[in-house]
């Protein structure tokens, strides 16, 4: 009687963590169902961002073609008087819904649909009335991709075209041993893709340039055993000192 008991509680407390092991898996997200088809993006064509709607600019006019960026000897910037207090602030430009921004100076422009270099040589021609020989620096400010998953949630800046997949996940402090190297799953729109950095050959296949808004998402490695024990632990405790004491009663 007392072995049959002892057997049912035993089958009773591995239920109980095979049902809490099974919970688990409701934190992972961006599944992918059997019947679900998933492309593999093998190559990716290296091109330039394109500016679009809502985007922010950084506008930096230089003159002389920019000697001043140059200037080997510092001579320009002994001229230069040092700054004392706040230095003149930064500011962004947004690009509205009609896919125009507003400049200093050379006031409103049409530049949706532009790469960075079409705008800036665009921008030069619009200060020639001003400057001589101006020379234009012109980046995003917005540009980024999310990092979530064994990573932990990161957002991760586009800091120049054709940045790839493996740059993006070095930026978000690598894999650790709770990630899925061939697990890595990239969300643009509504397309899916999975990376498989595993081996060496599916680096080479899947090692894809990202987008402006793309979200990488590395799927963590679950312990469910250790982690139902972690959580569950109180509720064993209790079971198992129940079960002992019972035990203990029953032998008297």
């Amino acid at each position: 009687m007392k072995h049959s008991f002892i057997l049912v509680s035993l089958a009773g407390l591995f239920l109980f963590l095979g049902n809490s092991c099974a919970s688990y898996k409701q934190n992972i997200m961006f599944k992918v169902g059997d019947n679900t088809i998933i492309q593999v993006k093998a190559e990716e064509a290296e091109k330039n961002y394109v500016i679009q709607r809502n985007d922010l600019l950084k506008l930096k006019v230089f003159t002389s073609k920019g000697e001043l960026i140059v200037d080997p000897d510092l001579k320009l910037l002994k001229d230069i008087p040092a700054q004392t207090g706040n230095l003149r602030p930064d500011p962004e430009y947004l690009v509205n819904i009609n896919g125009i921004a507003k400049f200093p100076m050379v006031g409103e422009l049409k530049v949706e649909g532009l790469t960075i270099r079409q705008a800036e040589a665009i921008l030069q021609k619009a200060f020639t009335e001003f400057y001589s020989d101006p020379f234009v620096i012109l980046t995003f400010t917005n540009k980024r991709v999310i990092v979530l998953g064994d990573p932990g949630g990161q957002l991760i800046p586009l800091v120049n075209d054709n940045v790839s997949l493996v740059e993006i996940l070095a930026a978000a402090s690598g894999l650790t041993s709770n990630g899925k190297a061939h697990n890595i799953r990239v969300l643009r729109g509504e397309q899916v893709y999975v990376a498989d950095f595993s081996t060496i050959e599916g680096y080479q296949k899947s090692n894809m340039i990202m987008q402006p808004g793309d979200i990488v998402y590395v799927e963590p490695i679950r312990r469910p055993a250790s982690e139902a024990l972690r959580d569950y632990g109180i509720i064993v405790s209790m079971f198992t000192s129940l079960t002992t004491l019972i035990i203990v009663i029953s032998s008297l």
